[in-house]
């Protein structure tokens, strides 16, 4: 798993103040015990169910250390993705989603199949809480939500040494399955357009995208951003003007695009 020597104070308050985030960036740890999982300091519980995109959110925009287990989700595809419930036939066949957000059982069981989730039977309690409370040390994976020119910004800080080429999907509803649940299962940044759900239960903004990743991630993007930032690339990105003749601008990072070349 991830570096438990790091500093989450100091990580948290460098991708607010690079990326100019809205709210904070959390971490999400599963547990095999309930006992572990109740055992962070200062940890919540829910009083009523709820959805993740709910438990998340609390972390992201209210700050709170959560913990549940399956039985404080709402139902069987809340508590798969993280592996709090079964992937069983019944949940395989998509039944459920069948004339709600796909056409036929078989248009359901397709989107089912295409969905990243954590193996179930391992751990029975997940717990999120902002980064830099420093009380998941080490969270599982890290999370964030940003706008997509933010998302940009931090990718191409992962890319800037060791440059890797990154492919995501788009599962559509339950896209939960493309940021926590792909990073859980496959410890890979995975990068998320947050579904439906998350709007309206997890209070996601039109214009934010979700970042989930293992946490060792974190120190390279910001050193990628930093050495960016250097070179002249900060966010928010200062808008040019369409119709300006674009050798001058090009020629701060490019000298050999200036107007006499």
């Amino acid at each position: 798993m991830s570096d438990t020597n790091q500093d989450w104070l100091k990580i948290a308050a460098d991708l607010e103040r690079l990326l100019k985030l809205r709210s904070h960036a959390f971490g999400l740890k599963m547990f095999e015990t309930v006992e572990a999982m109740e055992a962070i300091p200062k940890i919540r519980r829910p009083k009523t169910v709820h959805t993740t995109d709910q438990i998340v959110a609390q972390a992201a925009r209210l700050g709170w250390t959560v913990g549940i287990t399956g039985d404080d989700l709402v139902g069987s595809q809340c508590r798969a993705v993280v592996g709090l419930g079964p992937q069983d036939e019944q949940w395989k066949s998509g039944k459920h989603m069948a004339g709600v957000w796909y056409a036929t059982v078989e248009d359901a069981g397709k989107h089912q199949a295409a969905m990243h989730t954590v193996p179930f039977g391992q751990y029975r309690a997940l717990a999120v809480s902002p980064l830099a409370s420093g009380r998941l040390d080490p969270p599982d994976i890290a999370l964030f939500y940003a706008t997509p020119g933010a998302m940009m910004y931090f990718i191409n800080g992962l890319q800037w040494a060791g440059y890797k080429r990154f492919d995501w999907s788009v599962v559509g509803e339950s896209a939960c399955a493309d940021s926590w649940g792909r990073a859980l299962r496959t410890r890979e940044p995975s990068l998320s357009i947050p579904c439906f759900a998350e709007r309206r239960y997890g209070g996601v903004l039109d214009d934010e995208m979700l970042m989930a990743l293992p946490p060792e991630h974190l120190p390279k993007a910001i050193a990628g951003i930093e050495q960016l930032a250097k070179n002249g690339f900060r966010y928010p990105f200062p808008q040019y003007g369409i119709q300006q003749d674009v050798r001058d601008g090009m020629a701060v990072s490019y000298p050999d695009r200036t107007r006499s070349a």
